[in-house]
């Protein structure tokens, strides 16, 4: 139980400190603007130098595919169009039920608008039980609920591509997912690994490129900084951006680390008008060499409720009317959800496991463990006790 006694003499401290957190803030907010200004005039030197000395930067940042002082007005979509939608959710394995086993549930969504055709609202239920479902990953040092976790993007992305093949129809067509295309993750993992998750995620894109049918992810209050790291090079004191042998430790203070840790969405806060897009950008981090030809590309767009940021892979940043189209898409989205994109919160309702459904889950479990002749069947001592209090 919580004090709220003790807890009520902590806030005090908590308010002083964010109020000068936000005079910094704002501080930094006014620096780099300055920098961006800067920018506009020196933009092809500073990606020829960042080109240049790719090899050398310490940080990750991103290369602007379009004039930085650009604000885009996002079309208006066409009134018949199709959205679909995938979103996960789990329930992790646990030694203390009565089976160590995990199950894996995606949210289907298809969103027809203008064509008089019935929706998509459903989930794919899937239970993983075997040895090597559940202890392949530790060969890795991964433990089991980690890899969960990773089996869950990859499933996401492929039944999205399934569902999108499946019902595509003459009318354009969106296909979105809840969070980023870059599964930075991944660089962590040994390429065994990475091997089982990231190519059929490759290929669920690559179906989705041979219909045409844009897929994007969206995300809500991000922290990204990469845009922010390209104003970086204007900060740097040096002769050239050779991080490695200026700043080898980029954990001290170092010259150009004047902007953290401002977030991009809160610098294109100032420029964006509701319904403008930003700049294109092009992500450089390094899972991206992993990804063939399906590199990926992001801008910040005023959903109005606040600055998203909406990446695709490079076939649909490349073709503009196919980009323009699903940017429209994706806005009517977010006004149809009051704030955010009504597929991708409809794919989560449909994914998430509610405490009754995993209570039905174990008991049909239980059921069918008694019918191949188990004894002893049920939770641990301790998961029964915790389950109820006497206090």
């Amino acid at each position: 139980m919580l004090d709220l006694t003790q807890l009520a003499r902590q806030m005090q401290g908590l308010s002083q400190h964010l109020t000068l957190e936000a005079a910094a803030s704002r501080q930094r907010l006014e620096l780099a603007q300055q920098h961006l200004k800067n920018a506009y005039d020196r933009q092809d030197d500073l990606v020829q130098r960042q080109e240049k000395w790719r090899d050398r930067i310490n940080f990750s940042n991103a290369t602007p595919v379009e004039p930085l002082d650009i604000c885009i007005d996002i079309p208006t979509p066409p009134k018949v169009h199709t959205v679909i939608a995938t979103d996960g959710s789990q329930i992790a394995p646990n030694h203390h039920e009565i089976a160590y086993c995990y199950l894996l549930n995606i949210g289907r969504v298809v969103l027809h608008y203008g064509q008089n055709l019935h929706p998509v609202l459903d989930s794919l239920p899937e239970v993983f039980y075997r040895p090597e479902d559940l202890y392949m990953s530790r060969q890795w040092g991964i433990r089991t609920e980690e890899w969960m976790g990773y089996r869950r993007t990859a499933s996401e992305t492929t039944v999205l591509a399934e569902l999108a093949c499946v019902e595509k129809t003459e009318a354009p067509t969106l296909a979105m997912v809840d969070g980023s295309l870059i599964y930075w993750f991944l660089e962590q993992l040994p390429g065994e690994a990475r091997d089982r998750i990231l190519p059929p995620i490759l290929e669920a894109w690559k179906q989705m490129r041979e219909a045409q049918i844009p897929i994007m992810g969206y995300l809500s209050a991000s922290r990204n900084i990469e845009a922010m790291n390209f104003l970086r090079l204007t900060a740097c004191s040096h002769p050239v951006p050779d991080c490695k042998t200026f700043c080898p430790n980029q954990l001290e203070k170092v010259p150009c680390k004047i902007f953290e840790p401002l977030r991009d969405t809160t610098l294109w806060s100032t420029k964006l008008k509701p319904g403008q897009r930003s700049t294109l950008w092009r992500s450089n981090a390094h899972i991206l060499e992993q990804y063939e030809d399906q590199k990926i590309y992001f801008c910040y767009v005023h959903v109005g409720t606040e600055i998203a940021r909406i990446e695709v892979p490079a076939w649909v940043a490349e073709n503009t009317t196919m980009l323009n189209q699903a940017l429209g898409l994706m806005l009517a989205q977010v006004q149809k959800g009051y704030g955010y994109p009504v597929a991708i919160a409809e794919a989560h309702n449909q994914a998430v496991v509610k405490g009754g459904d995993k209570a039905r889950f174990f008991a049909l479990l239980e059921q069918q463990m008694i019918k191949a002749g188990l004894r002893n069947v049920g939770t641990s001592y301790k998961e029964a006790r915790k389950r109820g209090s006497i206090a």
